[in-house]
Parts: structure tokens; C-alpha cells; sequence
């Protein structure tokens, strides 16, 4: 962490301050509906008004053609949403890099907020186009990257631009950064990790590093039917890779020999079909019949994962342990939760993704030492790949 330089170590007053957050954000009739992304960057951003920067703020906000302008994409609910949770007014450029943006830029006074338009209409913006990064590093004369959530992808407004001004960490990347490094690293033990989400072949790069740094590690969601097959199981209709069954087999010889325990369902409730008002029953794992399939571990198993989440120092969770969506599945990934949340002498990290909207349901965010903002991100970082986003603020 010591070659990354903190937003607090740049010299801001009066400076332009080009800030890349995340405002990635669920907009309805022209609203914010969740502000969470919004709110985890004010410590930045405040940080930096507060000192007489004349902040630009700049994000990415769903899955647009590239093309030019969609106004269901537009960013311009999260300036006025920023504007009231800032209770200062919140200018907004109608494009990222063009005449509009320009103006609005120059025509900002010391402690005042401008954010542009969304980046991705521009195709260039994912591309790293290095045109488009000057184009946006013209706008300004530092560089802050406060998205984490997007540090796992190299493009212009995460990689190239920080090439090309002087660039610092916010608060948030760099407590991202920090705590999950800190977790491999220095954990307290034991140290428990908790994957579940549909499939191996998404998680194989996270199990393999986390079998050399976990005491142990706890195994469910539809990845679980895999592992039960390369113990030599039937699981009927549930979800499997047949592809990665001798790769399942290989991680818990892996773990054996590195005294890693890896614990498996026992029991899984199954289902007649994937749906709300299925036929349902709890069965033995060895026993799943032929004509249904797993879509939560069972009572039994959700005790003993409980038990060992309990003894843990250190706690990660990345994934839900069933179809936690539909009430006829979603106690074995409450019970995960619930143990994460009482276990007071542990330091619990939840992962990002579904494991972040699982605590939300069951209200149990605020029990957690620590929730990622980054998925895709925090996984990478897990596995122990370099992020675009975080090493292009190291220098040359």
C-alpha cells in the first residue's frame, strides 16, 4: 500500500480534481432507489470540497450501446440525489468529454461538484482509448480513483487516465484495498471462508488461493453439486458442471494435504422445478433423487456451517448458499449470515455481489465489520490478480 499515494497526501486547493467513483446505481422513474454507491464515496468527495478542490466526479451507470446519449442511463438522478446528500448544489455536464463538460469544468469554483454524463456512452471509455483518456485528464489537473468496483477493469477513466495526471486513492478504494489485504495476509484464526454461488468454474481461481490461506472453508450453492459428484455422489437434476468434476476432485486432495478443511452439505432441500411454489423436502445429500434437484443446503448442514463460522476470527463470505430470492430457499444463506452477524469476536467481510444483497435482506449489513462495494473486484483481489485500476496508481 505504500507506493499508492492517499488523496490526503495531494496538495488540492484551488486544483481541478478529476474523481472516478462509482455511481453504478438502480434508477426507477428517474430516481435513485439505492443510494448505498453514492453515499460510500462522500468521504472523498467531501474530503476534497472541504479543501477548495474544484471537484469532477465521473462514472459509468449500466450497460449502454456506446453509441451516444440513452436517457435510462443517464446520470443525471445521481447528481441530484449527491446534491441532496451533500446539501450542496451538484452541477451536471449533459456529456463526459465534450463542449458542455469543458465549460462546466472551467466555470467551477473552489468547493463546488460537477459530474458528467455517463462514460459509457462513449464505446471508448471501455476500450481505454488512449484519445478519450487525454480527452477526460484535459479536464483536470489530478486524478483520484475512488471506484474500487471497477479497479478490475482497465479502462480509460481507471487506467488510462491515471497515466497521464498525477494520481491518488480515495478513502474508499483504499480501504477496499487495505481490509482485503490484510485478510489474506494477516488474518486472525481461525480463518473461515464461506463460497457458495451457482458454479466452480466461476469460483476455481478464489477456492485455489483460499485453500492456501483459510483454515476452513465452507462450500454451497450450486457449486456444492459439483464437489458432491467428485466425491462420488448422485445429485439428480441439480445444477453441475460435468467439466470441472476432476478439477473439484483435485481442490479437496489440495486441501487435504494443506490441512484446509472443507466442508460439504450433508443435506439439501430439493425441488420438484425451479420455482416459488415447487414441491419441496430436505434430503440426505447422498440421497438426492434422480428426478430433482438442490436448491439450498439443509437444516442439518446450516447447524454445522453455523458452528464453524461461530469459531472463526476471521470470516469472508462471497456467495449465497441457495436460491435465497425464493422463500422456499433462502434459510440456509440466512443462517450463514445470521452466524457472521453474531459472532462478535470475528472479523467478518462479505465479499460483494449476492452476498451483499443476501445481508441487506435479512438486515444484517450493519452486523459485518466490513462489506465490499466490489464483486468482481474483491473476488480478483482474492485470487491474488493485480487490478488495472489499483496498479496504474502505483507510477512508472
Amino acid at each position: 500500500m505504500s507506493e499508492i499515494l492517499s488523496v490526503e497526501q495531494a496538495d488540492v486547493s484551488g486544483k481541478r480534481v478529476l474523481v472516478r467513483v462509482d455511481f453504478n446505481v438502480p434508477i426507477a422513474e428517474g430516481s435513485v432507489i439505492d443510494d448505498t454507491r453514492i453515499r460510500k464515496a462522500l468521504p472523498t468527495i467531501e474530503f476534497l470540497a472541504g479543501k477548495g478542490a474544484k471537484v469532477i466526479l465521473m462514472s459509468h451507470l449500466g450497460r449502454p450501446a456506446g453509441t451516444g446519449y440513452e436517457e435510462k442511463f443517464s446520470l443525471a438522478p445521481a447528481a441530484e440525489r449527491l446534491g441532496v446528500l451533500t446539501e450542496t448544489p451538484v452541477h451536471f455536464a449533459t456529456d463526459t468529454i465534450g463542449a458542455s463538460a469543458r465549460s462546466a469544468a472551467d466555470a467551477l469554483a473552489a468547493g463546488e461538484i460537477l459530474l458528467l454524463e455517463n462514460l459509457r456512452f462513449d464505446k471508448r471509455e471501455k476500450k481505454n482509448d488512449p484519445a478519450f483518456a487525454a480527452a477526460l485528464a484535459e479536464l483536470a489537473d489530478l486524478y483520484v480513483n475512488d471506484a474500487f468496483g471497477t479497479a478490475h477493469r482497465a479502462h480509460a477513466s481507471t487506467e488510462g487516465v491515471a497515466h497521464l495526471l498525477p494520481a491518488y486513492a480515495g478513502y474508499l478504494l483504499l480501504n477496499e484495498v487495505q481490509t482485503l489485504t490484510d485478510m489474506l495476509e494477516n488474518p486472525a484464526r481461525p480463518f473461515v471462508a464461506i463460497l457458495g454461488g451457482s458454479k466452480v468454474s466461476d469460483k476455481v481461481g478464489v477456492i485455489d488461493a483460499l485453500i492456501d490461506k483459510a483454515d476452513v472453508i465452507i462450500i454451497g450453492g450450486g457449486m456444492c453439486f459439483t464437489f458432491l459428484l467428485a466425491q462420488g455422489q448422485s445429485v439428480g437434476e441439480s445444477l453441475k458442471e460435468e467439466d470441472w468434476v476432476d478439477r473439484a476432485g483435485e481442490m479437496l486432495r489440495k486441501a487435504e494435504n494443506r490441512g484446509c478443511e472443507i466442508l460439504l452439505p450433508t443435506d439439501v432441500v430439493v425441488a420438484d422445478r425451479f420455482a416459488e411454489d415447487a414441491s419441496v423436502q430436505v434430503v440426505s445429500a447422498d440421497a438426492i433423487p434422480a428426478d430433482m434437484m438442490g436448491l439450498d443446503i439443509g437444516p442439518e448442514t446450516a447447524r454445522a456451517y453455523a458452528e464453524a463460522i461461530a469459531s472463526g476470527k476471521t470470516v469472508f463470505w462471497n456467495g449465497p448458499m441457495g436460491v435465497f430470492e425464493m422463500k422456499p430457499f433462502e434459510a440456509g444463506t440466512k443462517a450463514v449470515g445470521v452466524a457472521m452477524a453474531q459472532n462478535s469476536q470475528a472479523r467478518t467481510v462479505v465479499g460483494g455481489g449476492d452476498s451483499v444483497a443476501a445481508a441487506n435482506k435479512f438486515d444484517l449489513s450493519d452486523k459485518m465489520t466490513f462489506i465490499s462495494t466490489g464483486g468482481g473486484a474483491s473476488m480478483e483481489l482474492v485470487e491474488g490478480k493485480a487490478l488495472p485500476g489499483v496498479e496504474a496508481l502505483k507510477g512508472e
